[in-house]
């Protein structure tokens, strides 16, 4: 079995998102160790968050993503978010609740009418807080609903969100080597550095439109060290297989400074994509005839 690092400890949404694939899952402490644990070979695949659908993009896997060698999505999967509050067991008062930021964030409106006046302190996961919780540093932890079958903690609520619906999303991420196959529900994504000029981002969305692409995802992280110049992580449904995909994927790379290929993999939610591919393959097989002289 391939081994699949994910964001850990054990407990985690990530966990919960891994194990949906085939694999043996090893926890890492943090989203950067364990697509490090990728890149140096240590496990063959890394499952990590990459958005979510109240808090937006999760910058940790954004920058690391573009860190050192190239890393691809193959594969992405999402969960609908569901926490739950653990406390050591025979616990009457909760002073502290502890979570990782995205998820303190998802249940503020629930602990300020269920638990007023207690204190919430951030940590570097959700089950890290209920590690913590055990350990009796925090009163309380809101953790992934896997947590409680980890941790010698009991349930102290269940289903807990201020908004309903919320979902994560989450990729599966390998070494570059042969892409999926197109299977006509694909989203394909890049990251792109441009210089700082007026209207750069205009022209790069401008490419898509003008190729009838779908943007359904657009992120802009700041440059380590240079004020003013941003990254911009674009997400588009297709595969780079497809002849618009690539042929857009080449005018990015033409207003860019730098553009990473971050993959083309199956959209989760399985829902085709309107290509309009055989317009671009008739166009370009007319620009083809015309080059040979067959066509005026």
């Amino acid at each position: 079995m391939p081994r699949i690092a994910y964001f850990g400890p054990q407990g985690t949404f990530t966990e919960q998102a891994a194990m949906r694939f085939d694999g043996d899952l090893v926890p890492f402490e943090t989203i950067p160790l364990a697509i490090a644990a990728l890149r140096t070979g240590d496990t063959e695949f890394a499952c990590v968050p990459i958005e979510n659908s109240v808090e937006g993009a999760v910058p940790a896997t954004l920058d690391a993503l573009v860190r050192d060698e190239p890393v691809v999505a193959v594969a992405e999967t999402v969960l609908d978010v569901r926490f739950s509050v653990l406390v050591r067991p025979g616990t009457t008062e909760i002073k502290t609740i502890a979570s990782h930021p995205h998820a303190l964030a998802q249940v503020r409106e629930w602990i300020a009418a269920q638990l007023p006046g207690v204190t919430s302190i951030a940590t570097s996961s959700t089950a890290g807080a209920a590690a913590a919780v055990e350990r009796g540093e925090f009163d309380a932890a809101v953790t992934a609903p896997v947590a409680v079958h980890h941790y010698k903690l009991d349930e102290y609520a269940t289903d807990v969100l201020d908004v309903p619906d919320a979902r994560t999303r989450f990729l599966l991420l390998r070494l570059p080597g042969a892409l999926p196959e197109p299977t006509g529900a694909d989203r394909t994504s890049v990251v792109v550095t441009t210089p700082n000029r007026v209207g750069v981002l205009s022209e790069l969305l401008t490419e898509l439109a003008l190729r009838g692409i779908n943007l359904t995802g657009l992120e802009s992280r700041p440059m380590k060290g240079k004020l003013g110049t941003y990254r911009f992580y674009i997400d588009v449904e297709g595969h780079i297989a497809e002849p618009r995909i690539g042929d857009a994927l080449a005018a990015l790379h033409r207003h860019s400074d730098e553009i990473r290929f971050l993959g083309s993999y199956p959209k989760a939610d399985r829902e085709p994509v309107e290509a309009h591919n055989e317009e671009f393959a008739a166009a370009a097989s007319w620009v083809d005839a015309v080059r040979e002289g067959k066509r005026g």
